[in-house]
């Protein structure tokens, strides 16, 4: 069951379930969740990738844009190139909730794609997706702005904790590792 704005607002306060949200979601929250802002880009830098049974790597990062409250700034996102993004927001998922994430709808109706995923329960720190232009104009982000919306969901029986070495947010691997 999705849960709703007044009992998130509760959560919020009381169990820190997203930290640094904007001042707009605090006050007046649209809709079943919250709108997520972009925090940081980074683009693939080298390295390699490999997904294996019981191994993985993940490529190099650097990090190209930032948010920064005091100081306005945008990015333009060129076609056919794919990004991770973090938003300014991190959650803090308690054993009986997770969380599903959808792009804005003005994500799609400029053309860029947001890959994104479910936090588990448990699951604690800044949330990372995939970002591709699949259009054929430049798309400009304004750091900070609303991109990424989130709904919270009971988790029916209770869950199993969260152990995936991305807790707390990380973004890469340094070498090949095993998995959890």
């Amino acid at each position: 069951m999705i849960i709703g704005p007044k009992k998130l607002l509760e959560l919020v306060k009381k169990q820190k379930l997203v930290k640094k949200l904007d001042e707009r979601e605090l006050k007046n929250p649209e809709g079943a969740g919250f709108d997520l802002r972009l925090g940081e880009i980074h683009e693939i830098s080298g390295g390699k990738a490999f997904l294996g049974v019981t191994e993985r790597e993940t490529p190099n990062i650097k990090r190209i844009a930032k948010y920064n409250l005091k100081k306005k700034s945008s990015f333009i996102v060129r076609p056919g190139i794919y990004y991770l993004m973090t938003t300014i927001e991190e959650v803090n998922l308690p054993i009986d909730i997770c969380a599903n994430f959808k792009p804005r709808t003005t994500t799609f109706r400029s053309g860029l794609v947001i890959r994104t995923g479910t936090a588990q329960p448990g699951y604690h720190g800044k949330l990372t997706f995939g970002m591709k232009n699949e259009g054929n104009i430049d798309i400009e982000l304004e750091m900070g702005c609303r991109i990424v919306f989130v709904q919270f969901h009971w988790v029916d029986g209770g869950g199993e904790q969260y152990r995936g070495q991305w807790q707390g947010g990380r973004m890469t691997t340094d070498k090949r590792e095993v998995q959890v």
